[in-house]
């Protein structure tokens, strides 16, 4: 009886990892490569997204800090685009290798961006002066439907506080 009542109380203190679903290998839904602009949501002209591909990678050339834009339509399954942008920093460092110093997401469906800097670049570029940017430069075009305009001039302001 004792031991009918031992084993019973196992599996109930246990039933979790019993039953609990194990998925070992998780969905990836971040892109198998990045460039500096990654223009997913289909919100740039391609000379444009040329233009500000230049751009950057003469920025990343002489400033040796990488500035890398990611505009997407859907952040599935994140809720949010802060959580997003950090998993994207993630993937992206862990698994591309690719260490970028400021990652900006953008997404014209959901009207949302977002700016992840790294602490490399905080002695020359403080967080205020990245919202400072964005709010007197890229959210006004942003809110006039020129997104190209928006995103050029936040990504020359944050190039020239970087020189």
């Amino acid at each position: 009886m004792k031991k009918i009542f031992f084993i019973i109380t196992l599996l109930l203190l246990f039933s979790n990892s019993f039953f609990a679903q194990t998925n070992s290998e998780t969905k990836n839904i971040f892109a198998k490569s990045y460039d500096y602009v990654n223009d997913f949501e289909k919100i740039l002209t391609t000379e444009q997204a040329q233009t500000l591909n230049t751009n950057l990678k003469a920025c990343e050339t002489k400033t040796k800090s990488k500035i890398i834009i990611v505009s997407t339509s859907s952040i599935t399954p994140y809720t949010d685009i802060t959580d997003y942008s950090l998993e994207l920093d993630k993937y992206l460092n862990v698994n591309l290798k690719i260490d970028a110093s400021i990652l900006i997401v953008i997404s014209k469906q959901l009207r949302q961006i977002q700016i992840r800097g790294v602490g490399k670049i905080r002695n020359k570029l403080s967080d205020t002066e990245i919202e400072n940017i964005i709010s007197t430069f890229v959210i006004p075009e942003l809110k006039k439907g020129d997104y190209y305009k928006g995103l050029y001039e936040g990504t020359s302001k944050i190039i020239k506080k970087l020189e």
